[in-house]
């Protein structure tokens, strides 16, 4: 096999041409392989195997710099630089990671995960290797979904002025352009990137420039006329308009082709794009036929490209979706918004119900926060449903536009809490910190997929920016009997006794449960509180609790710093001159420590961190006794 002779980032300059189609080929099965027992993301990786490998072959890492962006496709370059034997363990606790990581390879040079971020940290490379006099590449890596992105577009208006060398490959897999424009524009590129047309273009037009009066005049007309034939033959104009050479596009199957554009990139003094023309999936027919299902996979049979466990029951998602086709028949001012997430985030079947009240954004949260915001001062019903992860990056929009105008926009919150296999970068765990910090913000989360349908609908009928926040994978269906009407900043008891009370915030509610249980089991008298509402908590209930309660146990799947449980401590703690009751209480807060997540199953995590049930049994009996020790 050619792969094994792959060990370290340059062991494939050793190959030949036809070596080289053989590892192509070697490596999508090794990918298709290792993907359908681990999971991970399968067709955006095989799209990109001959570019990466095209790469490799032109850069000298980890001297050179590669930046991919987000990261989903970085699995040939990892393969590329001796890492083939962390795919047994990828994604998983203590394993590889599906995304470049600096810790994990010095061919990683920067962290990613989040979308249109890899020109920015390109461009800070490049013009940091400007200030020290060092000498290496910089190749930033970007999607056509990504450049959607307005961070992408800041960056590209801020690298026109670089002097210095910096290539920005654009893997394209979506848009279609006609062999004979490709072939003309392979053509020009070639020609504008040779030596004598680069030397003639700068001698002509600095000659031009010192005639007196009409040389700058003669100049800008050349420019214009030049740039008005470019735009009728070559794709990249706009580019070119900002003070970026195009070159391209490119078959993303071309090993040599790609290579050669890459090389005549790496002459040009500035920025310059390589456009190159992939295709997700291929090679392998049932991804290339159901791209979207086989960006992120779970463990599937290669035969069919079926899953190997099939999900049975419906999870958070499919319940917001649901909801979400029901109210759009019931009211027309409903509108759905999302960020290149309508499947992810199942407004799939609203947009075929409702096509003209349904707003995909493309990866670009914090235009999608304000047009929401634009959408609900005009009278309609926004609700923007998104991943916790990605929310963040429109804390300023939400803020600024939603909030200080207190405008109606729901903020469907999906993936809250720990997510499992795609680590630090997309763990949901800072919403309820972030989005407490901001005044006229409510936010909800429910113990069961019947109150979110409730939640959804409340949110809707709600007259002020609020938040539904909901966890990834299977809803729960338990506590059915227990199903009060929603009421602005109310709990919900769910098992009333003394002593101990489970002060649970949504999918924490399934936990106490089972905690609860226990409890009563070693002879721990115990309530249990539905907290419904992270903002603004239910006071009163508090309150009331203090009389028959001696420790207080917060439950939330969010960090700890600026969480739901540090505001209830300071609500009995900070009041404890003004409340005598509350000078017996203890709080204890069950909740993810300050630190980031890494990668790996939930259940796992969620013992490392020590929010697991028996974690959880254990503290809060070591914390009941202690307070009663210091009470006697």
């Amino acid at each position: 096999m050619v792969l094994e002779k792959i060990n370290h980032s340059d062991d494939i300059r050793e190959l030949s041409d036809d070596e080289l189609k053989i590892l192509a080929e070697e490596i999508r099965t090794f990918l298709i392989e290792k993907i359908s027992v681990t999971g991970g993301h399968l067709a955006s990786n095989l799209g990109v195997v001959e570019l990466t490998i095209a790469l490799h072959l032109v850069l000298s890492l980890p001297g050179d710099k590669l930046i991919w962006d987000v990261g989903h496709q970085s699995y040939t370059h990892k393969l590329l630089t001796g890492r083939k034997e962390g795919f047994e363990q990828l994604r998983k606790y203590g394993g590889m990671s599906g995304f470049p990581k600096r810790k994990e390879s010095d061919c990683d040079c920067f962290d990613t995960g989040h979308s249109s971020t890899s020109i920015s940290a390109g461009l800070g490379y490049a013009l940091a290797r400007e200030l020290t006099g060092e000498d290496y590449k910089v190749v930033s890596v970007i999607g056509d979904g990504a450049l959607t992105g307005g961070m992408a577009f800041e960056a590209l208006n801020n690298a026109a002025r670089l002097k210095s060398n910096f290539t920005i490959v654009l893997n394209d897999n979506n848009m279609s352009i006609s062999e004979n424009v490709g072939g003309l524009s392979a053509y020009l590129s070639s020609f504008r990137t040779a030596d004598a047309y680069l030397d003639l273009k700068t001698s002509v037009m600095n000659s031009l420039s010192r005639i007196p009066i009409y040389g700058d005049r003669m100049v800008k007309r050349i420019r214009r006329t030049k740039s008005g034939i470019k735009q009728l033959f070559i794709p990249g104009m706009f580019f070119e308009q900002m003070g970026i050479v195009y070159l391209g596009p490119v078959d993303g199957g071309d090993i040599r082709g790609i290579e050669k554009l890459l090389k005549e990139a790496a002459r040009i003094e500035g920025p310059v794009i390589v456009h190159v023309m992939t295709h997700k999936g291929a090679g392998y027919a049932p991804a290339e036929r159901h791209p979207a299902r086989f960006h992120g996979t779970e463990p599937f049979d290669i035969e069919t490209g079926l899953p190997k466990k099939p999900r049975t029951t419906a999870n958070y998602t499919d319940i917001f979706s649901t909801v979400m086709r029901k109210l759009g028949d019931r009211d027309e001012r409903v509108v759905a918004v999302t960020a290149a997430m309508a499947d992810g985030t199942g407004l799939k079947r609203f947009h075929n119900m409702f096509p003209e009240r349904f707003f995909d954004v493309g990866i670009a949260e914090e235009h999608a926060v304000t047009f929401s915001a634009g959408l609900a001062a005009a009278g309609l019903k926004p609700i923007f449903a998104v991943y916790s992860s990605f929310l963040q990056r429109a804390y300023d929009q939400i803020l600024h536009d939603v909030c200080i105008q207190n405008l109606p926009v729901v903020f469907a919150i999906d993936r809250a809490g720990l997510v499992g296999s795609d680590g630090e970068t997309h763990q949901g765990i800072f919403d309820v910190s972030y989005l407490s910090t901001i005044p006229n913000m409510t936010i909800l989360a429910p113990k069961n997929k019947w109150e979110l349908s409730d939640m959804i609908k409340y949110a809707v009928d709600f007259e002020a920016p609020i938040a539904v926040r909901y966890p990834r994978g299977e809803a729960y269906d338990g506590l059915k009997e227990f199903r009060e009407p929603i009421v602005y900043g109310k709990g919900e008891w769910i098992y009333r006794e003394s002593e101990i009370l489970l002060f649970a915030l949504g999918s924490m509610v399934k936990t106490a449960v089972t905690v609860r249980a226990a409890l009563k089991e070693k002879g721990y008298s115990c309530s249990l509180v539905n907290a419904r509402f992270a903002k603004p908590f239910d006071e009163e209930l508090l309150l009331e609790a203090a009389k028959g309660h001696r420790l207080v146990v917060t439950m939330e799947e969010n960090v700890i710093n600026g969480g739901f449980g540090e505001r209830i401590t300071e609500f009995y703690y900070g009041n404890r001159q003004k409340e005598e009751l509350f000078r017996e209480i203890r709080v204890l807060n069950i909740a993810i420590p300050d630190e980031y997540v890494e990668h790996g199953n939930v259940e796992i995590l969620r013992k490392e961190l020590g929010i697991d049930e028996d974690s959880i049994i254990s503290r809060t009996i070591f914390a009941y006794k202690e307070g009663a020790s210091e009470g006697d």
